[in-house]
Parts: structure tokens; sequence; C-alpha cells
């Protein structure tokens, strides 16, 4: 199942500046083999995060905090068999929403890569690529 842009129409509302998203419960491309690298694990226990919401958001095409270039090149990605990144900040949304986009990088980070073949997924830190 493919996600689409959902409109809402009434006639005394104005129109719709951004498409509202509604992501799909289906995966969106196979993981492969999952794995995950120590320094991954050791921030998983640190801060509470769950592995499998964070693999299930990446699988469902919740790219978390990339910018939109990095988006599209998933989306372009996805149905081409080329290589999927995600990048999730471990930190509460109020947290991160107050932390500027240039000062992101400070904040304990995760990423989840789907490889191109979809032979595997691996969960790291940004130091451990």
């Amino acid at each position: 199942m493919t996600t689409t842009p959902t409109y809402t129409t009434n006639a005394a509302a104005p129109a719709p500046t951004a498409p509202t998203i509604i992501y799909s419960n289906t995966a969106r491309f196979p993981l492969g083999q999952i794995a995950a690298t120590p320094g991954a694990l050791e921030l998983l226990q640190e801060t509470g995060f769950s592995a499998a919401a964070l693999i299930s958001r990446h699988v469902h095409g919740d790219w978390g905090d990339l910018c939109e270039d990095d988006r599209a090149e998933n989306e372009f990605a996805v149905n081409r068999r080329l290589r999927i990144l995600s990048c999730y900040r471990l930190v509460d949304a109020e947290r991160l929403a107050a932390t500027p986009r240039d000062k992101r990088s400070s904040l304990p980070t995760l990423r989840i890569i789907t490889e191109a073949d979809r032979s595997v997924t691996t969960l790291l830190r940004p130091s451990d690529y």
C-alpha cells in the first residue's frame, strides 16, 4: 500500500497549504536481517528508546529527523532498491522541537540503514558509520 496525500474538501474552509500524510501500516520495503552495533545497543539502553518502535517507524516511511532532500532521496530509493537511511534523535518531542536544526547533531542520535539489496538493516550511531 502506498501513502498518498489526503485532502478534505469543504467549501467554507480554505484550501490546505500542505498535504496530510497518512502512513500505511504495511511495510514499504523488506528489512532483511536486522543488526545493531554495540554502540547502538548501548545508546538504546541509556535512553530507554525501543529498537522495535524505531525500526517500525523506518519501515513504514517515517524517516525521523532528515532534511527534505534526504526524505525525497528515501522516497526515490524505496521502489528502486537503493539504500534507505533514517535518523532518529533519542530525546522527547519538546526537546527536539526546542533544539535548532543546526544543533541537533549534539543530541543522542541513532541511524537505521537498510542496504540497497534489502539483505540487512542496521541500527548504528553516527560514529559507528
